[in-house]
């Protein structure tokens, strides 16, 4: 891990830009596959499910193939998987968005209505690890929310994934991933019905099917390659390393990042780093190349950066901190608030947006399997009401119809 000074401005506007450039040998092998499957359906679903996750058989499993498939997950991750669905559980029922009424005026009511969709697409890697918990994440809040047909994508589904199928009632699910996935998702085939969203984490073909289907298909955000960002004014330096470790380890293009006006806590980092990469070596590429601390002059420079960098995972060392950094996918308060905790365990979801999303939005929850609208209902009262407003603002843009529309009721 290199240390930097937050004066070194340079350095500091190549890790603010991110380095999310476009690969576009990627995109353009994406747009052929999906479109391919939007054309030729399960013929080509199939096709590439063979050629990229070794698929044999149908590209369906059954129940009792799900459910045989879990009895062979130890019991001791079973319990956790039980565990974690149901703090998820209790988490995606406050997220909910409320239903509500009122009266503007006498004759005049609104209503928010809220609504779940009908069909849902969630994508589980099934790449470099298995990932059971991404499946709760993203299948557990659609059902909370009152999503009737959840669909899951995973290329090689784990004994724990199957199991967490089980705990989640998934509805159906496909052994299938990449490109081709998000394809039938979005378009849909004869075995594959399309879906009203797509939600979920993936490679970076998955992010770059998501992007290209969005037109057609809403999905929840860019995830790309996860991010930390530590802001810590005189943290542990053993447990600071080993959440960047613990980020790191995912993928190589992982950004662990440490800010700090304490020189003194990055170099004693950067030792514990050293130490701890001998028992993780798969977090070495992501440390060597995206590792950085950065030593700010003072704390609240250390927090305005955290905020300028926007990450997936930010953590904090007192909620005074954590109240003033508040854009990032989510936020870690105190010592002993183990990012870890949130992928597995806290009931908050580990799907976060990445590449500065954060900016803007939150991670996925129960909110983003719902649809939000609106009721109006007028009485004569009501529109006789509001016709003088609505005529003359009509009028003043030039829209003489909309005038005309109100004007007809109210004579």
């Amino acid at each position: 891990m290199r240390i930097i000074s937050s004066k070194n401005k340079r350095a500091l506007r190549s890790i603010l830009s991110r380095n999310q450039s476009t690969d576009n040998t990627r995109v353009r092998n994406v747009q052929r596959i999906v479109d391919d499957v939007r054309q030729h359906g399960d013929s080509a679903v199939r096709k590439y499910a063979r050629r990229f996750d070794k698929l044999r058989g149908p590209v369906e499993l059954s129940f009792d193939e799900i459910r045989d498939g879990a009895k062979a997950t130890p019991p001791a991750v079973r319990k956790a998987i039980r565990e974690a669905a149901r703090h998820i559980r209790r988490v995606s029922v406050k997220q909910i968005p409320q239903s509500w009424r009122t009266t503007v005026v006498p004759g005049v009511t609104i209503e928010q209505r809220v609504t779940p969709l009908d069909r849902v697409g969630c994508y589980v890697p099934g790449g470099r690890y298995p990932l059971p918990s991404s499946l709760l994440m993203t299948t557990i809040p659609a059902k909370v929310a009152g999503v009737s047909e959840i669909l899951v994508a995973c290329p090689n589904p784990a004994p724990a994934v199957l199991a967490a199928a089980m705990e989640a009632k998934v509805t159906r699910l496909f052994k299938m991933g990449g490109a081709h996935a998000i394809g039938a998702f979005a378009y849909g085939t004869k075995t594959v019905p399309a879906v009203d969203k797509i939600v979920g984490p993936g490679s970076a073909y998955v992010s770059a099917a998501k992007a290209y289907v969005a037109a057609d298909c809403p999905i929840d955000f860019y995830a790309g390659p996860t991010e930390i960002v530590i802001v810590s004014r005189n943290g542990n330096p053993d447990w600071i390393a080993s959440d960047l470790i613990a980020q790191a380890e995912h993928d190589p293009e992982a950004r662990a990042i440490l800010v700090t006006p304490n020189r003194p806590l990055a170099t004693a980092v950067r030792t514990a780093l050293t130490k701890q990469l001998k028992e993780h070596p798969a977090a070495i590429p992501s440390i060597d190349t995206h590792g950085v601390a950065i030593v700010t002059e003072t704390v609240n420079e250390a927090i305005d950066l955290g905020n300028a960098i926007s990450p997936e995972h930010a953590v904090t060392d007192t909620r005074a901190m954590a109240n003033r950094l508040v854009k990032a996918g989510t936020v870690f308060v105190g010592p002993y608030a183990a990012q870890a905790a949130g992928d597995y365990a806290t009931g908050s979801n580990h799907v976060l947006p990445t590449a500065g999303v954060a900016r803007f939005r939150g991670g996925l929850s129960a909110s983003d399997f719902v649809r939000v609208n609106s009721v109006q209902q007028l009485n004569q009262r009501g529109l006789r009401r509001l016709a003088p407003s609505i005529i003359s603002l009509a009028h003043a843009e030039g829209l003489r119809a909309h005038a005309s529309s109100v004007a007809r009721r109210v004579v």
